[in-house]
């Protein structure tokens, strides 16, 4: 088969291809050709952790995001966006990175291609390793990931009491806001307040732990009465005791560590 190679030049109302007039039969003006790139796009072979059943459209978007950012060592895909169904606000978007990579830029290459806010965030692997290690939050955002390469994060609890006396402020909104708030910025903040009870009984967290938490203590369907704000007045008094408890906790930590 007779292959010719041109190039893609910009026109005023057209973008054309030349190739020269002396050039092999096959040719000829009017001639239907089939044009492809002649070096195509790498296949990305993500590594799937504790990702299922994801939608096809999910797919196409985590391959665009992991060409884009080829050139990198790794890449960590998080977040909401990788839960079942389309109710999702942004990627989290973790480049394993030593140094600063103009997110902004690349945020906004994003934002104009998919239509998507994509959060980015570079870390070198030790700053990542210490997120993991001391803040639950994290530990819940990465308890599910698709990656460019296969990595499992080794590490053991490390408890800042502080930094969780800051987490635990983002819940207290609930107790004063329970009549305005709707049921997903309610879930989001119950979430947060189970992640930090996890995280300082030194048990695994996860969205699925999470969630077993919550129905655990507040009755089966707890989770999804959370998301669709089908909740009495009864559980705002159950989750107030939870979040004194919680802070007493934390409090009787800052006070031992700073003796």
């Amino acid at each position: 088969m007779v292959e010719l190679i041109g190039k893609i030049s910009r026109g005023t109302r057209m973008d054309q291809i030349y190739i020269p007039k002396e050039r092999l039969p096959g040719f000829d003006a009017g001639t239907f050709v089939l044009i492809k790139p002649v070096l195509e796009k790498e296949k990305a072979n993500p590594f799937y952790y504790n990702v299922t059943n994801l939608e096809p459209i999910k797919t196409v978007i985590i391959g665009e995001i992991l060409d884009y950012f080829k050139h990198f060592e790794n890449v960590v895909i998080t977040g909401s966006f990788l839960e079942k169904g389309f109710d999702f606000e942004d990627i989290d978007v973790i480049l394993m990175a030593d140094k600063k990579i103009g997110e902004s830029n690349a945020e906004r290459h994003f934002k104009s291609s998919l239509g998507i806010n994509v959060h980015i965030t570079a870390l070198d692997h030790r700053t990542l390793l210490k997120g993991l290690k001391t803040d639950p939050l994290f530990q819940m955002m990465l308890s599910r990931f698709v990656s460019k390469k296969r990595v499992i994060f080794k590490f053991k609890n490390e408890v800042n009491y502080k930094l969780l006396d800051l987490h635990l402020l983002k819940s207290k909104a609930l107790i004063g806001n329970f009549d305005f708030l709707v049921g997903k910025e309610k879930y989001k903040m119950a979430r947060n307040l189970f992640a930090i009870k996890i995280f300082m009984e030194n048990k695994k967290i996860s969205a699925e732990s999470i969630n077993n938490d919550i129905n655990g203590y507040f009755g089966k369907n707890a989770v999804e009465n959370i998301k669709e704000n089908l909740l009495d007045k009864g559980f705002i008094d159950k989750y107030k005791k939870l979040y004194n408890e919680t802070f007493k906790k934390i409090m009787a930590g800052i006070k031992d560590g700073s003796k």
